[in-house]
Formats: structure tokens, C-alpha cells, sequence
């Protein structure tokens, strides 16, 4: 069955994709790893295989925003809050033009 390798492949990369994004923080790790735990394990007696399209699609969004929009803070001792982003996070810079240039006519 195709769609079982689907799942288990997604499930790895969703695990994996935790490890990184909440990388050195054991309450997060943990929270996370019950969480992916329990949503596959809730859906695995699912056969429909639209309704299980359905969910590897919820899946995949969700590893893709795990991995591109949750960034990890550390609260300092000065009572500040230091941002640890990863490669991944870090993007070139486009600066703000506040008039957009004309375009020409050929």
C-alpha cells in the first residue's frame, strides 16, 4: 500500500523537523513529540483514501510551518528575550520602496 510508506515517511519527517526547530528545549521536544504521537495514532484506523489525502496534505502543512515560522526565545537574565533563529529562518533582506517605479511602455 503507497499510502502507508506516505505516512510513515511523513510521520519521520515530522518528528525529524521537531528535533530541529525545538532544538535544547526538553518541555517543548516532549509536548511536541506527544502531540504527533497522538494525531497519527488517533487517524490509524482510517481507510478512506480521500480522508487520509486529506490529512498527509494537514500533515505536510504543518511540518512546513513548524520549519519556516517558529523560531525559538530564551529568556536572559536582564529580563530580556534572545531570538535563536535557524539557517533555515534567516532570509535576504528586501528593503521597503515607498514609490513603486513606473513602468515603461514598449
Amino acid at each position: 500500500m503507497a499510502s502507508r510508506g506516505k505516512v510513515l515517511k511523513l510521520f519521520k519527517l515530522l518528528h525529524r523537523t521537531r528535533q530541529e526547530v525545538f532544538k535544547n528545549d526538553t518541555r517543548a521536544l516532549e509536548a511536541a513529540r506527544r502531540k504527533i504521537n497522538e494525531e497519527f495514532r488517533n487517524n490509524q484506523g482510517e481507510t478512506s483514501e480521500e480522508k487520509i489525502k486529506e490529512l498527509l496534505k494537514i500533515a505536510s502543512d504543518v511540518e512546513v510551518i513548524l520549519r519556516t515560522s517558529v523560531i525559538q526565545a530564551v529568556h536572559t537574565d536582564s529580563g530580556k528575550i534572545q531570538l535563536i533563529p535557524r539557517k533555515d529562518l534567516l532570509q535576504d533582506n528586501t528593503p521597503y520602496i515607498d514609490k513603486p517605479t513606473k513602468k515603461h511602455e514598449s
